[in-house]
């Protein structure tokens, strides 16, 4: 085992595509826009076993109220094992100092969040999918 933690944005769309389709996310269906899409997030931190892409974590920013983290995902041989924690206190510390960090959050993720100090807010999730 040999963990590293960076926050280069350098990806391959296989591991990309692998990393998340391994959490069984949506995204994986697209892993050349993942390519894309980590290079317009302003923090992208990655988890690799020896070089092995195995946890990621994206988020935006207004560059002083909100940060939004919108990916945390850990491949599930490495769920509970720290690898979510030090990526999430990572961009903690990177956002220190703003008003308020938001992410969503079902099922297991939302007790991972509440057990770092995450609460419910009032709000309406509302999305709409665009089929390309």
């Amino acid at each position: 085992m040999m963990l590293t933690y960076s926050d280069d944005k350098h990806f391959t769309a296989e591991e990309l595509g692998a990393l998340f389709s391994s959490v069984g996310w949506e995204s994986a269906k697209y892993p050349e826009r993942l390519v894309r899409a980590m290079q317009g997030f302003p923090t992208v931190l990655s988890a690799r076993d020896g070089g092995k892409l195995i946890g990621l974590l994206a988020a935006m920013d207004d560059g002083e109220i909100t940060a939004y983290i919108h990916y945390l995902l850990v491949s599930p041989a490495w769920q509970g094992k720290g690898v979510g924690r030090a990526l999430l206190y990572t961009a903690l510390e990177r956002y220190r100092g703003y008003v308020r960090i938001v992410l969503h959050a079902e099922g297991k993720a939302s007790t991972f969040y509440r057990a770092h100090g995450f609460c419910e807010m009032d709000a309406v999730c509302m999305g709409k999918n665009l089929k390309t």
